[in-house]
């Protein structure tokens, strides 16, 4: 597995190439690291949901994770108009979100709790786009 960080205003095009060059690619969102919080999420599902994200998309071979926070406390809570809620092919609604990312377009995700929930992962990590 190939994981790459992706700031939000590089999301659509690293997206894109992403994309064209991998068959298996999934995108996880994620509250940005706090340094108050000993350099981890200031969203607590995130924290523990990533590793167990990475457990998984590593299992998929030539598969590549796109790691995209989505900024701060304040700037993901209270923006209504943050670029990831309101672009429609993400509608994100909570994080963590982990997206199965196709050359046609999203193609299934795990939100919250799921996120952190072996046995779908499990399913959603092995189901082919």
């Amino acid at each position: 597995m190939k994981s790459k960080r992706v700031p939000i205003d590089e999301f659509d095009q690293t997206l894109r190439e992403t994309v064209a060059e991998n068959d298996q690619v999934f995108v996880l969102f994620f509250g940005t690291e706090d340094p108050d919080k000993n350099d981890e999420s200031w969203c607590p599902d995130c924290v523990i949901a990533d590793p167990l994200v990475r457990k998984w998309v590593s299992k998929v071979p030539n598969s590549v994770l796109l790691e995209a926070p989505v900024g701060s406390r304040s700037e993901w809570k209270l923006n209504s108009a943050h670029i990831y809620r309101v672009n429609p092919e993400i509608s994100l609604k909570a994080i963590p979100t982990l997206i199965r990312w196709t050359k046609n377009g999203p193609d299934g995700k795990l939100v919250e709790d799921e996120c952190a929930d072996q046995t779908k992962l499990e399913a959603f990590i092995n189901t082919k786009a």
